[in-house]
């Protein structure tokens, strides 16, 4: 297998260079921040990466005792804890260790894409930790948030039943009111990632049920916590909550990953506790699931850029024809387009997370586009993250089909994430109808405008003539194909816009990422001209990036526009 190797100079540039997101921290000068990625990178490479292989090939087992996971994360899941990494990035009064939201995501990146499997255990309890921090009562809180933050507890969210898959609305599982203020759960969800294992003491589940006469849909869930063991008044763990894993899914990928079929109340009274208000159970847990689809965004971008990196070092080394392979044009080609495709995420993602700050600062407008950009991170990152993944197979040949060098397992593992925490396909009919036509498109337009920006400022410069042609053709495309959806939905043809809404949620993640490389050339030019060495064939780069997103990737626009527009309602029929 190739050396574990993160590209923490695009990282740096990316935050630092292009976001500014040092010049705008009270407490954190660039120094500062960049040591905390760097520390964080290595405790990764000496005791997250070398968990990969293992969790792959061993998996999580069904005991008499429970679920067991690999005996490696065992270890790289005390060590995350004991050295902190758990708590970067909250709040100093929770025992957290604050910093800037985009150096946390990179930090995540950096996580996710050595060992995706692993990282979704503490992925997982972050979210419910988020639920609890933002939504719980205060005593919820004294009870729950310090064993989570010392990674003695575990979390969980539990929404997906057989019965109802994406159609949460059709839930069956039920909450009984009790005379001493918690409920009686009783039901079965599946598909619940680290539903059980034992890494933690104990797993905190946040279980979406009816409560007794509760409208029908979405609109009659409530949250609830349901402990897998009661807590006493103390805080130590008192008998069975009769919450049991009953089946574990035998997946493609994510193998260490515990996908449990988790069933509430089947042998015993199971006691859950309300959090928030009754009814406005979807309200609370998409705090979780908006933060679990910018982490299935992560996996996709994150998984793509490691396998980048492992295939560069493969094609420098691998002789073919009396040649390294990375000189055949073929290979060549797509070593360029994986590079300029996984830097793309990259460059999008921590945009995107440096909006969280933006909004904690009071711009209101960060807000409404990190909502915008929530569907097309994580749909488009994990649909080219799995093709970025494929590509790395083809460059390795007959070895990236076999598991010597565990590139194939990137395939597996990163397919999933198209999948689930709402599959690719109600991320895009989110983006189209509640996230631009609901507003009449304001937020996109806003987004459109930043993008015009950065195109005026490229076409002073002859050099990209041809990519400031594109993206402007591209953007007014996009703009026909808005009037073309305002039409549809003034005349309640719903379904001619349903049918299209990935293609054009696609289109937009062409233009997004095609801005965002453009935005890294211009920097990156004004920084050339005095460049030296490796940094400056590293800021070269940017430019041949740029060009080959374009080439690639953004031309695909051309047949994706032709074929919204030219839309046949007869076909719907077939």
């Amino acid at each position: 297998m190739a050396q574990y190797k993160t590209d923490l100079e695009d990282i740096f540039f990316n935050l630092f260079d292009v976001l500014g997101v040092d010049q705008r921290s009270k407490d954190f000068a660039r120094d500062d921040l960049q040591e905390i990625i760097n520390q964080f990178e290595k405790f990764v490479e000496n005791e997250v990466y070398p968990t990969r292989t293992e969790g792959d090939e061993v998996g999580v087992k069904m005991t008499d005792k429970g679920v067991v996971a690999p005996e490696s994360f065992k270890k790289a899941l005390s060590a995350y804890h004991e050295n902190g990494w758990f708590s970067l990035g909250y709040p100093e009064e929770i025992g957290g260790m604050p910093c800037p939201e985009s150096v946390s995501f990179a930090c995540k990146s950096i996580y996710v894409g050595a060992n995706c499997a692993f990282s979704m255990y503490s992925g997982l309890t972050q979210g419910a930790l988020n639920v609890i921090h933002l939504v719980g009562d205060e005593k919820q809180k004294a009870t729950y948030l310090p064993p989570i933050m010392e990674g003695r507890w575990g979390g969980t969210m539990c929404l997906t039943e057989a019965g109802a898959g994406s159609d949460v609305g059709a839930s069956k599982t039920t909450a009984t009111p009790k005379d001493d203020g918690s409920y009686s759960i009783k039901g079965v969800k599946i598909f619940i990632s680290s539903g059980e294992s034992d890494l933690y003491e104990n797993n905190i589940h946040m279980v979406l049920a009816r409560t007794p006469n509760s409208p029908e849909g979405t609109k009659g869930l409530s949250l609830f916590i349901v402990p897998r063991f009661r807590v006493n008044d103390d805080g130590s763990l008192g008998e069975t909550n009769h919450v049991v894993c009953t089946k574990i899914e035998e997946k493609m990928g994510i193998h260490g990953s515990a996908t449990c079929e988790m069933t509430f109340g089947g042998e015993g009274e199971c006691q859950g506790f309300l959090i928030g208000k009754e009814f406005e159970g979807m309200a609370n847990m998409f705090i979780m699931m908006n933060e679990a689809r910018l982490l299935c965004a992560i996996q996709g971008e994150a998984q793509a850029n490691l396998a980048y990196e492992l295939t560069t070092q493969y094609a420098k080394e691998r002789v073919q024809f009396g040649q390294e392979i990375e000189k055949l044009p073929d290979v060549k080609r797509m070593l360029l387009k994986m590079r300029a495709m996984s830097r793309g995420m990259r460059s999008l993602v921590l945009y995107t997370a440096d909006l969280f700050d933006k909004e904690k600062a009071g711009d209101e407008a960060a807000s409404d586009l990190i909502a915008l950009l929530t569907p097309v991170c994580k749909s488009y990152c994990t649909d080219e993250g799995f093709q970025v993944a494929v590509d790395a197979v083809q460059v390795h040949g007959g070895y990236g089909y076999c598991s010597e060098y565990g590139i194939e397992q990137f395939v597996r593992d990163i397919k999933i994430a198209t999948i689930y925490e709402g599959t690719n396909g109600i991320q895009a009919i989110d983006f189209v109808t509640r996230k631009i036509l609901k507003d009449g498109g304001k937020t996109l337009k806003a987004l459109v405008s930043q993008i015009k920006e950065t195109v005026k400022e490229a076409s002073s410069q002859s050099i990209y003539k041809k990519e400031v042609a594109q993206i402007s053709d591209a953007l007014v495309k996009a703009n026909e194909i808005l009037s073309f959806y305002t039409e549809k939905a003034q005349s309640q043809k719903f379904n001619d816009i349903l049918t299209s809404a990935t293609d054009f949620l696609n289109l937009c993640g062409n233009i997004i990422i095609s801005w965002r490389l453009m935005k890294s050339a211009l920097v990156a030019g004004l920084e050339l001209q005095n460049a030296q060495g490796d940094r400056k064939e590293y800021l070269k780069s940017k430019e041949v990036d740029l060009k080959v997103f374009c080439q690639y990737f953004l031309t695909r626009n051309l047949s994706i526009s032709e074929s919204i527009l030219s839309y046949d309602q007869d076909l719907s029929h077939c």
